[in-house]
């Protein structure tokens, strides 16, 4: 065992050290040393690299707390450490984890979960002698009473906030009651916020549990050179099984590096030095697919190329409570939804990789899409638009402005030039992240670019965008939309637990959408992974989310 975990920590480091800074480079070089020498073993690198998967997180990950799992940099490292009650199979479907059942009981809104009895904790001097301990229903409570705990300040508290109480029956059963009905509440629960964490390992790290994490996952922690290297290693006592019985995961490790430049990634993963990339940067874009969306010809024989919809909506949003006469203007607004070529913008600028917008603002891959008729390419109704908002206003030249960041330049650039052939000016202000986060949240834009990733797998995560009660900077509803008619539907249809009927209230809300205009629906998103042909198992899912317990990579020969 001592020589296994010596090789495999040699090939973790392996094949990254030419990305290390300068001055961590006698480290590397001299841990890498030590282990092969004391590992006592004429076993190369290459014999033990099929059991080791490899990918980069080009943005830093600023904890491994599961409590803090809200950028998907994040969600993708715990993901691979914690369980919670239930969790997503790449169909959205909701399946057991470490609850194995549950029933709901729709009068008393009581969600009650019966819990396996073969859960461990990683092994961790936290917990005594034994090293480890099995997940009881209390554990639950205490990592619920996290979450909610405004000392800990996590920013997945608000998964909680319809939830009146919860308590551990016994050791095998917890419960959950709701304050009001809420069918999505089940796909909440899957989110990396809900996993459970030991007390034990929470009170002896304190504040730095958030690179110490003891989870359950089918992987555990081993070290963390923060923005360098972050490495874990196979959970042995995992308790999940693929269908021929054997346990979970395939893989001895996982070895992240931080390279922050995007080309740079992808020379890494051409040189076959990491294992796979998700999504396509503007920087390598062509030299990977082609303009159809195909992988080039050169590159078939090593890399696979998956897709799949991607539960995100990339959209402009006006917002409302303005002054300025050409957003408070509804004929303006759907002037600007019919004047370009969605098809065409994805063609080129996204090489095919996303679906046109032309439905509402529900993405492809959810109950609700395509359910309403949206804007399409029109540019004559468009140009008859900007005509209706002049004779209204005595406005004789309409001018806009959009912010954006650099990633969506060449998209607002293409919306500028559409728009501005049909005689409506348009101003691109190009700010940082972080700045547009901010500008948006607190209403400094007229128009801006943004995008919504589902939190969880239901339509009213998009449509509490629209729910005047959820105005920003309190809520999601940047726009500060109000509609009477959207707020009654969006209240009724909590109390709805058949999806069926409730999507008939979801494409009745989507249509007031679209009707009056407040966003503008650019693409639904498609989920993009280039991934080694060595690697089989990985899959993926309308989320993205990056799951490796199933992950299998092939040997070299």
């Amino acid at each position: 065992m001592f020589l296994i975990k010596n090789l495999l920590l040699a090939v973790a480091f392996h094949k990254t050290i030419k990305v290390i800074p300068q001055n961590s480079l006698l480290l590397f070089a001299a841990v890498l040393f030590l282990t092969l020498v004391t590992s006592c073993s004429n076993n190369t690198d290459a014999s033990r690299d099929h059991l080791v998967f490899r990918y980069n997180e080009h943005s830093n990950i600023a904890s491994l707390d599961p409590a803090f799992s809200r950028a998907p940099q994040t969600i993708w490292a715990t993901n691979q450490l914690f369980n919670g009650l239930v969790q997503l199979d790449d169909s959205l479907n909701i399946v057991p984890d470490i609850a194995k059942s549950w029933v709901i009981n729709d009068t008393t809104l009581t969600y009650t979960f019966t819990l396996r009895d073969d859960v461990y904790y990683h092994k961790n001097e936290v917990f005594g002698n034994a090293k480890t301990r099995t997940v009881v229903a209390e554990d639950f409570t205490y990592s619920f009473d996290r979450l909610l705990d405004e000392r800990v300040a996590s920013p997945g508290s608000w998964v909680l906030q319809n939830v009146a109480s919860y308590q551990a029956v016994n050791d095998s059963t917890f419960t959950i009651q709701l304050k009001k009905p809420f069918p999505a509440f089940l796909g909440l629960l899957s989110m990396r916020y809900c996993s459970v964490v030991p007390k034990e390992a929470v009170t002896h790290y304190g504040n730095t549990f958030r690179r110490n994490p003891v989870g359950t996952g089918p992987f555990q922690y081993k070290m963390w050179e923060e923005n360098i290297k972050l490495v874990f290693r196979k959970n042995p006592n995992y308790f999940e099984k693929d269908e021929q019985g054997v346990q979970l995961p395939y893989l001895e490790a996982v070895a992240i590096t931080f390279l922050p430049d995007k080309q740079s990634e992808f020379l890494q993963f051409i040189q076959g030095n990491i294992d796979f990339m998700s999504g396509l940067d503007n920087s390598y874009k062509d030299e990977i697919v082609t303009t159809t969306g195909q992988l080039q010809p050169r590159y078939e024989a090593s890399v696979n190329l998956i897709t799949a919809p991607f539960l995100n909506t990339e959209y402009l949003g006006f917002y409302l409570d303005t002054e300025t006469p050409e957003v408070n203007s509804r004929a303006l607004r759907q002037a600007v939804n019919y004047g370009f070529d969605r098809q065409k913008m994805v063609t080129y600028l996204r090489n095919g990789m996303a679906f046109p917008a032309v439905h509402g603002f529900i993405p492809k891959g959810l109950p609700g899409f395509e359910a309403i008729e949206g804007y399409t390419y029109n540019p004559q109704k468009a140009a008859a638009l900007i005509d209706t908002y002049i004779a209204e206003t005595g406005d004789t030249q309409p001018e806009v402005s959009i912010g954006t960041n650099a990633q969506y330049l060449d998209v607002c650039e293409y919306i500028q030039r559409e728009l501005e052939k049909l005689g409506l000016k348009v101003t691109i202000n190009v700010v940082p992240p972080s700045t547009l986060r901010q500008m948006k949240s607190s209403g400094e834009l007229d128009i801006f670019r943004a995008s919504w990733i589902a939190d969880y797998p239901d339509a009213e995560n998009y449509l509490s965008l629209f729910y005047s009660p959820n105005f920003a900077p309190n809520g999601p509803n940047y726009m500060h939309y109000k509609n009477v008619a959207l707020d009654s539907l969006y209240v009724a249809s909590q109390h709805i637990s058949d999806i069926k009927i409730r999507k008939d209230y979801y494409k009745k809300m989507d249509s007031l959408i679209i009707a009056d205009a407040p966003i503008v629906p650019l693409y639904y998103d498609m989920a993009v992974r280039l991934v080694s042909k060595k690697i089989t198992g990985l899959g993926i899912n309308p989320q993205n989310f990056l799951i490796l317990k199933r992950v299998k990579k092939e040997k070299k020969k």
